[in-house]
C-alpha cells in the first residue's frame, strides 16, 4: 500500500499542477488528468485540515479545563 502524502507534499504537488495548467502547454487529455488529480489533492488537504482542526479543538478544550481547575484551587 502506498504511503499517504503529507499535507506539505500534497500542497507542493498541487502547486506544480497549477503551474502546469497555467502554462497551457499540455494536451487537453493531460490537462484533464492533472485537473482530476488536483481535485483529489484538494479533497485530501481539506480532510487533513479538518482533522488538524479537531485535534486543536481537543487540545484547547483540555487546556481550558486545566485552567478552570487551577482557578478553583
Amino acid at each position: 500500500m502506498a504511503k499517504k502524502e503529507t499535507f506539505k507534499q500534497s500542497m507542493e504537488r498541487l502547486d506544480a499542477i497549477i503551474e502546469a495548467l497555467d502554462r497551457n502547454e499540455i494536451e487537453l487529455e493531460d490537462a484533464i488528468q492533472l485537473f482530476e488529480e488536483g481535485l483529489q489533492l484538494v479533497k485530501n488537504c481539506d480532510a487533513q485540515l479538518k482533522q488538524f482542526e479537531q485535534r486543536m479543538n481537543v487540545l484547547l478544550a483540555d487546556e481550558e479545563e486545566e485552567d478552570a481547575g487551577d482557578a478553583e484551587v
